[in-house]
């Protein structure tokens, strides 16, 4: 395929003259998306479920009816879906957002993904002149809610450049890490690192259930010390509250560790504390919490202990 020369990156992006397409209004997307619309960015959107859209579209967002109407009608295009055969979909399909794309935009895939896709898409796009960049977040639905997002990016530094004030909006750490694919390299990374605490967190609270310890109290005094992080404080009073709604499916936490694991065997990796919190979370969906937030892998160990956390006892 010939590569056409591309135009110079459209300039910075601003509400003034910056036409902005969104693709994807889920747990986390929706959230984004209306960031935007209060920057007072100008949205054209497009998903397969219209009726999830329906609060932004009443706040003035315009309604497309494929990937590729929204890129035809945008200088920024930001994609944030589900699994990799939905990226595929979205971008290569016969009505596909690359279909849609003139020379000097940029499309902005904001899903986790393989990074060797997030390339695929770079080339095709780079073909039609167009710019690519892969920029997977971390966070789930409460960074997502309150633009706190890490934003991890591979892409050309131009590009990056121009999309910088969207990604402002919508996340607090924003690194551009390499070229493209490096961005869903990071965000492995970052899955891997979640994976291994999730399971500590958990783990530690059906200790702290068993000894008979009142959790809460508990809990007081290992968020002080070097157990502290992110899962603690956000999702142990989920836990507690025995509130398992998603706030990052626990579906998708397996399509990402999966990729991972297929990853590493790429590169002659063995990752056993990964494998296990991958088993642990097929367990988890085979019990039916697919579409339940990634902390009912509680779920699963309490079944794996034969622990009924309904009986009276300080609960979980």
């Amino acid at each position: 395929m010939t590569t056409r020369p591309r135009e110079q990156a459209p300039r910075v992006a601003a509400p003034a003259h910056t036409r902005v397409g969104w693709i994807g209004t889920g747990v986390m997307g929706a959230s984004m998306c209306r960031h935007l619309q209060a920057a007072h960015y100008r949205l054209t959107l497009y998903t397969r479920n219209r009726s999830k859209a329906s609060a932004i579209l009443a706040k003035g967002a315009t309604w497309a009816d494929s990937p590729r109407a929204v890129a035809e009608q945008t200088d920024i295009l930001i994609t944030m879906v589900g699994f990799p055969q939905d990226v595929r979909q979205v971008y290569f399909g016969d009505h596909g957002a690359l279909a849609g794309a003139s020379a000097g935009m940029v499309l902005v895939d904001m899903t986790t993904t393989e990074p060797s896709l997030a390339q695929e898409i770079a080339r095709a796009a780079q073909s039609r002149g167009v710019f690519a960049v892969d920029a997977p977040v971390s966070g789930g639905d409460i960074g997502a809610r309150d633009a706190t997002l890490s934003i991890m990016i591979g892409g050309e530094a131009g590009a990056v450049h121009t999309i910088m004030p969207l990604l402002e909006c919508l996340g607090q750490k924003i690194v551009h890490q390499g070229d493209s694919g490096a961005g869903q390299h990071t965000k492995l990374c970052n899955q891997i690192v979640i994976a291994g605490t999730m399971i500590g967190v958990c783990e530690s609270l059906l200790y702290g259930y068993q000894a008979g310890l009142e959790l809460p109290r508990m809990l007081e005094s290992i968020r002080g010390g070097a157990a502290a992080c992110w899962t603690l404080d956000n999702l142990t009073p989920r836990i507690l509250a025995r509130n398992f709604d998603p706030g990052f499916f626990v579906e998708h936490f397996i399509k990402d560790m999966g990729i991972a694991l297929e990853e590493a065997r790429r590169r002659q990796l063995t990752l056993p504390g990964l494998t296990l919190a991958h088993q642990l979370y097929e367990r988890t969906e085979a019990l039916g919490h697919g579409r339940s937030g990634t902390h009912a892998l509680m779920l699963a160990l309490e079944a794996l202990s034969d622990i009924d956390p309904t009986r009276p006892s300080t609960s979980l």
